[in-house]
Order: structure tokens, then C-alpha cells, then sequence
């Protein structure tokens, strides 16, 4: 299946890549080496509605369409995966609000994300559970007409920035998947501690934290959606975040290739430049084929998503996950390669995409388990 984009994908593709060239590329090292939240860069991005581009208009979003947000994270990726994950996952926890959540939810916090007055976050993932969603301990007990939320969430984006966070919790324990519920919660409500992670392999201009739940207190109409209907809730939009895993990785391994390209452009042994030898040309046309055959699988995921086919937007939204985060790896494995000894230190992009690279096989699901949803859909 072929994808012709439109004039308006490709100038969206266009104007964000002259964000990140101009914006992002000047201090990617500098955040990663710092590990420094960019929080300028993430209000300034959402003054081109980079923030959170599939918020509805109503709300202050852009309101784009699957292929179009997929093409804004792509390339904020491509220009640097740590900086291009802050403001990309800026809205984290939205898509539930838009769906599920009461219309004053909306009002209140989708227009201040937007508009990157603040960030948002998706707490799901625990220190014992990560795969296995329904084995959460967190809990959240009926008290009157307030929940109380009780419990610990870690590998959270945005843990120690958001000013409101979606929470799961268990409000019928013993009950696995059927007795989770999604909670809005403000950060800073009494109870709720954050603490960041920054001893990360890569993405390192990222926020990531831990989250501390000791008797939060929030009312009854802080729930979204229905009690113990969450993690069905939830499922509505696996495809969505594996496919964006899908485009980050995508974008990784293309800004890998484009500094593989610069560099075997310039570089010179035995008096000619390094692209000229037919092994250097020869990765080159091996990851490039591999990037492109990456963003093919995570467009048809995405153009299944905007169609609404949910078991065919499942089965290749797992399969683009799964092969554009190994192939991002890869190819920036290549890079660093092609780069030599320059490619093994700070001087050059190369190790910061090849480090960067390798959080794509491991969130929204590691590529063993979307080896199995993929085998599940087949049979």
C-alpha cells in the first residue's frame, strides 16, 4: 500500500523540521550532556502547535490527523530524540481526557497543555509491573463521595514536570484488567510526591520519575470514563502509542543516517572522502533502505488508525513497533560505525541517537510482547 502525502502532511513535515534545525539541533547536546528539561523549547513549540497536535481545536489543539502528528514526531526525533520525546510527549494522557473525560476536564486542562503552559502524564507502569498492566497494586478505595488513591508508579514521562497527571489505579482489587480505573489528578494535591529519574542510558532531556501515592484524596467526578472500565479504556489506544513509538524510532534512526551521511561526506582516508568506498556506500543504502521500510509499516498503522479498523490498526501498529524500534537500533548501531572512533564519543550525534535508540524496543510494550500480540492477531 503506497502513501502519497498531501501538500498540507508534507508542509507540516516541512515546518517542523525547520523547527528542529533551527531550535532543537543548536542544544541537543547540550540538554542531553545537562540532562536538562527543555522547557523553553517546549512553550515555543507549542506556539506552532507541535504540542499536542491531535487536542481538538475546540480546545486549543491542532487537531491534526493520525499521519500528521505522526509526521510531527518523526521529525522532532530526527533532530534530536531527547528534546523531540519532551515536547512530543508534552500531552501525554490527553487522548483518554478527549475521549472519556467530562466536558470541565477539558475546559480546565487540555488548552493549558496545548498551549505548553504545562505538561501532562500517563502513570501506569509500576516497579513490579510494567507488561503486565493488570497486576497493578495501586489502589484507589471509595470514601464518600472522594476516592483515595494509594500506591507507586515509576518510568513515568513527565513525573516530576506535569501539573496533572492520568493515573490508573485498581478500585476492585482482585479482579486483574476489570477492576482498573483512570483517575485526573493534579500534581499538586496533598499526598502526591514526585521524584526524578535522570541516571538514564539516553533521551536524557526527557523528564522521568517516580511517583509517590499516599492517601491522595480527589473527588468522585475526577474519574474518567467509567469505574472499572480503565484498562478497557485504555486498550481503545495501544495502537495510537505504539504507532507514535513506531515514528519516534523512525525519526531516530533518520537523524542517525543523516549524521552517518554528513560525516562519511566530509571525512577523508587515503586521500578520498570515506562515502567514496564501496563498504561505507554500501551501509548507507542498508539503512537507508531499512528507515524507509520502517516509515512505510508506521504510515499504513497510522492511516488503519485514522480509519477507525481496530484489529487491523492493532496487528500493524504492533509490527511497525516492533520493526522500526529494531531497525532504529540498527541503523544507529551503523552510525556509530560509520563514524569510527568519532562516533564513540560526545564530539558527534552519532552515540547520542545510538544510545537514544534503544528506549524504542523497550516502552508502550517491549518487541517480545508485541511479538506477541502480532502472533495473536495472525492465528
Amino acid at each position: 500500500m503506497s502513501f502519497a502525502l498531501s501538500d498540507e502532511h508534507e508542509a507540516i513535515r516541512a515546518a517542523v523540521r525547520e523547527f528542529g534545525e533551527n531550535e532543537i539541533e543548536p542544544v541537543a547536546a547540550e540538554h542531553d550532556q545537562n540532562k536538562e528539561y527543555p522547557e523553553e523549547i517546549r512553550r515555543k513549540a507549542a506556539e506552532y502547535d507541535f504540542v499536542g497536535a491531535s487536542i481538538p481545536t475546540e480546545y486549543g489543539g491542532a487537531g491534526m490527523d493520525k499521519l500528521s502528528s505522526i509526521i510531527v514526531t518523526e521529525e522532532l526525533w530526527r533532530a534530536d530524540p531527547g528534546i523531540g520525546s519532551a515536547v512530543g510527549s508534552a500531552s501525554f494522557g490527553t487522548n483518554m481526557i478527549v475521549r472519556f473525560g467530562d466536558e470541565w476536564m477539558k475546559e480546565e486542562w487540555l488548552p493549558k497543555i496545548a498551549s505548553g503552559e504545562t505538561a501532562s502524564a500517563s502513570a501506569i507502569s509500576e516497579p513490579a509491573h510494567g507488561s503486565d498492566v493488570a497486576g497493578m497494586e495501586t489502589t484507589a478505595e471509595k470514601d464518600g463521595d472522594e476516592f483515595v488513591i494509594d500506591g507507586n508508579k515509576t518510568w513515568i514521562t513527565n513525573g516530576t514536570v506535569a501539573d496533572v497527571a492520568v493515573i490508573m489505579a485498581k478500585t476492585t482489587p482482585g479482579a486483574g484488567h476489570k477492576g482498573i480505573t483512570a483517575f485526573l489528578v493534579p500534581t499538586d494535591i496533598e499526598g502526591f510526591t514526585a521524584e526524578k529519574i535522570d541516571n538514564k542510558l539516553g533521551i536524557r532531556a526527557s523528564d522521568l520519575g517516580e511517583l509517590f501515592l499516599d492517601d491522595v484524596r480527589v473527588p468522585e467526578e475526577n474519574v474518567i470514563g467509567e469505574v472499572d472500565r480503565g484498562f478497557y479504556q485504555l486498550m481503545e489506544f495501544f495502537a495510537v502509542g505504539r504507532t507514535g513509538v513506531a515514528a519516534q524510532a523512525v525519526g531516530c534512526a533518520q537523524g542517525a543516517l543523516d549524521a552517518a551521511m554528513e560525516y562519511a561526506d566530509e571525512r577523508e582516508q587515503f586521500g578520498q572522502k570515506i562515502r567514496e568506498f564501496q563498504a561505507i556506500e554500501h551501509k548507507i543504502a542498508d539503512m537507508a533502505t531499512k528507515v524507509e521500510a520502517a516509515r512505510s509499516l508506521t504510515y499504513r498503522a497510522a492511516s488503519q488508525i485514522e480509519q477507525g479498523n481496530q484489529d487491523v490498526a492493532a496487528k500493524y501498529s504492533s509490527m511497525a513497533k516492533l520493526f522500526a524500534s529494531e531497525i532504529s537500533v540498527e541503523v544507529a548501531d551503523e552510525g556509530v560505525q560509520v563514524h569510527g572512533g568519532a562516533g564513540f564519543v560526545t564530539d558527534f550525534p552519532a552515540e547520542r541517537y545510538y544510545r537514544d535508540a534503544r528506549i524504542t524496543k523497550i516502552y508502550e510494550g517491549t518487541s517480545e510482547i508485541q511479538k506477541n500480540i502480532i502472533s495473536d492477531q495472525l492465528f
